[in-house]
């Protein structure tokens, strides 16, 4: 099954349940006031956020009012239309090599899981990966890591546990240089987004890359867990205001039945996802395609 295949399976249980409530909208709503209030209550249900799916409905309904539609089909297609240009009001940024893509967010998101699957990604795009073990709290996660190293033939820098995760920054980045690693992923420790100490501990490794690795293009992505919903676009807003992110990584697609609020991320924190994860297994990740998103999604 290719990507596009996994990530209908993921939505479908988002899928079904919007496609429903638009079918009886259309049945008992002719195009009014009425129906543009459920509209927006529709999307709202799903999990986009309130401000998105006002901006959105007020879209669709200029639209269709000054075309003077009122064609089902014509309406849904022109909702996707206006979700998808939402989805792309944040621009995905364009990798470029050597690069050294830090991963963040709360405890339980999958952050070394992804950084399994991202090793194995660019690895079937040529490209040769590094992978730092930054959360040094956790003796579990350092073995974790390795044993995801392992899987996607990639190398790994690391210290004991306990370590000064900065440190493993430095060495880390010392061994990409020396050894002209195209792709440097660091893995960090969970982090509640109200922790400032912690927080502070990110800045830190962030600057530890700014200063021995100014040649490099730097990203920060944020890993999400699918299934926390709106809360998921809180912790995307702290993270940001701390470390600037660059993008988001979606995991556990296929485990939430609402995934509207990806729109609320992009459209409203113009943050883009770059990453989507759609499973367990090493492979079960890939480029974050808006379009196919949208058409899952409905």
């Amino acid at each position: 099954m290719g990507f596009f295949g996994k990530i209908k399976n993921a939505l479908k249980k988002t899928k079904d349940g919007v496609a429903a409530k638009m079918r009886q909208l259309f049945l008992k709503n002719k195009l009014g006031d009425a129906f543009y209030e459920e509209l927006e209550e529709i999307l709202i249900s799903s999990d986009v956020g309130a401000m998105t799916a006002e901006d959105v409905v007020e879209q669709v309904k200029e639209e269709a009012i000054g075309n003077k539609i009122k064609d089902e089909q014509y309406v849904t297609d022109l909702l996707k239309d206006i979700l998808e240009d939402t989805l792309n009001e944040a621009p995905v940024p364009e990798m470029k090599y050597p690069c050294v893509i830090m991963l963040v967010g709360v405890n339980g998101v999958g952050k070394t899981t992804t950084i399994g699957k991202l090793s194995n990604w660019f690895v079937q795009n040529k490209k040769s990966v590094t992978v730092a073990a930054a959360d040094t709290f956790r003796a579990a996660a350092i073995d974790q890591l390795g044993v995801w190293a392992d899987r996607a033939k990639v190398r790994i820098v690391k210290h004991e546990e306990g370590s000064d995760p900065s440190a493993v920054v430095f060495d880390a980045v010392s061994s990409a240089k020396a050894r002209k690693t195209d792709v440097l992923l660091i893995d960090t420790a969970g982090r509640l987004h109200v922790k400032e100490n912690l927080m502070k501990e990110l800045s830190k490794m962030d600057r530890v890359v700014m200063r021995e690795f100014p040649e490099a293009a730097f990203y920060k992505f944020l890993v999400l867990d699918a299934t926390t919903g709106q809360n998921a676009v809180s912790q995307a807003k702290l993270f940001n205001e701390a470390v600037k992110l660059d993008g988001i990584v979606l995991t556990k697609l296929d485990g939430t039945a609402k995934g509207g609020f990806v729109f609320s991320l992009c459209g409203e924190l113009k943050i883009p996802v770059v990453f989507a994860g759609v499973g367990e297994k090493i492979d079960d990740l890939d480029l974050f395609d808006a379009e196919e998103f949208v058409e899952g999604f409905f």
